[in-house]
């Protein structure tokens, strides 16, 4: 007879209950969610303790998680990856995939699935997913799928990788030990590989074809608001474009950039180019096309400050107020350069005003007009002076350049995190702490940038996941639901005794962690299959593949978490497109375990 739970357990199991629904309603924040559960924690276990505990212990309980190794694992490998964007360190790689996305979005998408899940197979998925996020974030910003439609099958597919060897993932590892120690051989690293290789070909089209379709776009504001420059684009000694005819180079320029008055004949090194586009389509042009968007003295001037003076090179946009004294002057009679050591890259005017008369000089160049938008690079202080001095309003979303100087250095410190975690010279989060602080100490990543790297909302989500899974393991609850489970599983054919075990373990795994699933379920497995008379290894294997089937909820596993600031995901996102890919993956997987061991 199974008796009642503790007062604790079930507490435990309604306040879990509780922030579920809190999360999926969307009326209060994640952040204000999190934080509620944190401090219903802390207040209940201060008043009425844990049994053998005393109140302050309750505290440590609730607020443990903002110290747990968790966070400080999942906050460093935001850091170095930030490391990466900042320095331009996947670019090649970006680009690399930015031309089979060029030729097939979903083509794309589909290699981008398999990479993802082969390397997982071998190598733990959260640095796969670290070195992913950056590549794709890149990608966005290039004209392919948004992060928001890419990143959550990313994730899937490196979960799936990661089940399909024992050295996948640490619970992995964690569940086969506590089955050796219960008396069953000791499970080899590709036993179970066919099984979840079958299961994944079932999987992939969901993947693929339908995930995407479940999510979101969230480009849609920053398209909206896109903005196309006009420039003078001068052609380098060295680009493609120097003797050539633009009508023969025309599929060499980059997306999104056009030509305006294009001129006859072979094209001069020097020579200037009437051109427009996006900021990130005239960067494009400079980098293919081997040019430059403003006098290269300026530039270079630019770039010899910020190396003496130890700051960034900024960009940003600024707009031409009525007092402002440009108006009417171009770039080349403002004397900008000169006044305030900043580069003017181009001028922002709306198409259907281009036409009107006056609007250009005798030498065919923009005239500034008021309420213009000028993209401006320079120094943060030259920044600053130039729009004072000159009327100038400054817009948000500044951004920096890359420090291309340390590319190699931010790739070569995440490289050293990623191997030495993967082969399991240090555990993923001193790898990733080691890698964080190589990041600052090298100046890939600046101090005072760091709050760009960390999303808030993760920081108090994890934290509150932490806390609620450890509430869920000592109040007993976890072991309580396990005992329920196995009164009834009894008279069951094995088939849906392997289903049901998995779906629990599935359940406790998206609620309470990975650890907690394998500690609780493999020895009810283990009982469970001495109780029926069936080997004890299809059960083990079916916690193994519940404790990873952490799709459904962003608490579940630190990689959901690591991907939900970048994505902009909510939570109904996770179960939106989580909770099919587990029925999904729990179906398929308990048939194919009956039949591979013929039950």
């Amino acid at each position: 007879m199974l008796e009642l739970p503790s007062y604790h357990a079930m507490a435990a199991m309604l306040l879990t209950i509780a922030m579920f629904v809190g999360f999926v309603r969307g009326r209060m924040s994640i952040e204000i969610v999190s934080l509620l559960t944190i401090a219903v924690i802390a207040v209940g276990l201060y008043f009425f303790p844990l049994e053998g505990s005393r109140p302050t212990d309750g505290l440590a309980l609730a607020f443990g998680g903002f110290g747990h190794y968790a966070l400080i694992t999942i906050c460093a490998l935001m850091i170095m990856g930030r490391g990466l964007v900042v320095t331009g360190a996947l670019e090649p790689s970006a680009r690399v995939l930015e031309r089979v996305f060029k030729f097939n979005l979903q083509l794309g998408l589909l290699v981008s699935l398999l990479i993802a899940l082969i390397l997982s197979m071998f190598v733990n998925n959260t640095p796969v997913l670290v070195l992913m996020i950056p590549i794709f974030a890149a990608l966005a910003q290039r004209g392919a799928m948004a992060t928001s439609k890419t990143l959550m099958p990313l994730n899937a597919a490196s979960l799936i990788g990661g089940l399909a060897t024992t050295i996948g993932t640490s619970t992995n590892i964690l569940v086969v030990s506590i089955a050796v120690d219960l008396g069953m051989r000791e499970i080899g690293v590709f036993d179970f590989t066919p099984i979840v290789l079958l299961a994944a070909l079932v999987a992939l089209p969901y993947m693929w074809l339908v995930m995407p379709r479940l999510l979101g776009d969230n480009r849609t504001e920053a398209a909206a608001g896109e903005r196309h420059f006009h420039t003078r684009f001068r052609v380098g000694n060295q680009s493609v474009l120097a003797g050539a005819e633009l009508s023969m180079i025309e599929e060499k320029l980059p997306k999104g950039i056009t030509i305006h008055n294009p001129p006859t004949g072979p094209l001069q090194p020097q020579q200037r180019l009437h051109i427009s586009g996006s900021h990130e389509a005239l960067e494009d042009a400079t980098r293919e096309l081997k040019g430059e968007l403003a006098p290269s003295w300026v530039l270079d001037r630019i770039k010899r400050m910020s190396s003496s003076q130890g700051v960034d090179v900024m960009v940003v946009e600024m707009t031409v107020t009525a007092d402002s004294r440009l108006i009417t002057r171009t770039l080349a009679s403002s004397g900008i350069a000169d006044l305030y050591s900043v580069a003017v890259l181009g001028i922002h005017r709306p198409d259907r005003l281009l036409g009107e008369r006056n609007q250009y000089s005798d030498g065919g160049d923009l005239r500034i007009s008021e309420g213009d938008v000028l993209l401006v690079m320079g120094l943060e202080d030259d920044l600053q002076s130039f729009a004072r001095a000159d009327s100038l309003l400054m817009l948000e979303g500044a951004r920096e350049l890359p420090r291309r100087s340390k590319a190699l250095l931010a790739a070569a410190i995440m490289g050293f995190s990623v191997v030495t975690a993967a082969v399991g010279i240090f555990p993923i989060a001193i790898s990733a702490l080691a890698g964080a602080i190589l990041m600052f100490v090298t100046g890939c990543v600046k101090f005072d940038r760091v709050g760009r790297a960390l999303s808030g909302q993760v920081i108090v989500l994890v934290a509150a996941s932490i806390a609620i899974g450890r509430v869920i393991d000592e109040s007993g609850a976890a072991e309580w639901l396990g005992q329920a489970l196995s009164l009834g599983l009894a008279f069951l054919p094995p088939a849906l005794v392997i289903a049901a075990i998995m779906a629990f373990v599935t359940f406790i795994t998206n609620f309470a962690s990975n650890a907690t699933a394998a500690t609780v379920g493999t020895p009810i497995a283990f009982s469970i299959a001495a109780q029926l008379g069936i080997p004890p290894e299809p059960l083990v294997l079916a916690v193994l593949f519940g404790c990873n089937l952490c799709y459904a909820t962003p608490i579940a596993y630190q990689t959901n978490m690591l991907i939900m600031a970048e994505g902009k995901y909510e939570f109904a996102d996770y179960i939106r497109t989580g909770v099919p890919l587990v029925v999904l993956m729990v179906t398929t997987l308990s048939i194919l375990l009956v039949l591979w061991y013929g039950l």
